[in-house]
């Protein structure tokens, strides 16, 4: 075989390789990707709605109101800073300690009996469900997690008691740490629902 090149074969070997060049992907696609991947958060935002309708809307008001709080110990450190922020909020709210009874039970698991049996009782306007469950090596979380807002959910529903969901589940301590507000915000949909439910009350009597 003969080690001479001609240039025909020299540019049967460049073709291919220009033609790959010109067919990279550009790097705004690339780009878009990286952005597509962020991700995307829950927004508040506010209803606008017609001033010719009635509208019937509760404050997260806590005067005269007793509230319940139902608390994991599992995760215990986390459910702590939990319940701190949610009595905070129930202090801002103008909820008075003595109103507040708060029932530990051992896991996330267990927080839909508790809440179910808390608000069949009646003696309170609403309940706070607060826990951490964080994704471990094996399904374990995922069953837990989905019981617990299910059976909460259906705490509520069977009771009417609303019934707020304070539960974390994350892949990670450090993300529950970083979400310990949350704890304050399912104290004030908690207010807001019962007082809702109570102008529903007092407008049918």
């Amino acid at each position: 075989m003969s080690d001479t090149w001609s240039d025909a074969d020299v540019e049967s070997l460049e073709e291919p390789r220009q033609f790959k060049e010109e067919q990279k992907e550009p790097e705004e696609p690339e780009a878009r990707e990286e952005e597509d991947d962020e991700p995307q958060q829950h927004a508040y935002g506010e209803l606008d709605i017609p001033d010719d309708v009635n509208v019937l809307e509760g404050m997260p008001d806590g005067t005269r109101r007793g509230v319940a709080i139902v608390a994991s110990r599992f995760n215990g450190e986390i459910t702590n800073q939990l319940l701190e922020a949610a009595l905070e909020a129930l202090d801002g709210a103008g909820v008075r300690r003595e109103a507040v009874t708060v029932m530990p039970v051992p896991g996330a698991f267990e927080l839909p009996l508790a809440a179910m049996a808390l608000a069949k009782t009646r003696r309170y306007a609403c309940v706070v469900a607060l826990g951490c469950v964080v994704r471990g090596e094996t399904p374990h979380f995922d069953f837990i997690a989905s019981e617990a807002a299910s059976g909460l959910q259906l705490a509520a529903l069977e009771t009417g008691v609303p019934v707020s969901f304070g539960v974390l589940t994350v892949e990670t301590v450090e993300q529950a740490e970083a979400r310990i507000d949350r704890a304050g915000e399912a104290v004030l949909t908690a207010l807001e629902m019962a007082d809702v439910f109570a102008q529903l009350r007092a407008s049918a009597a």
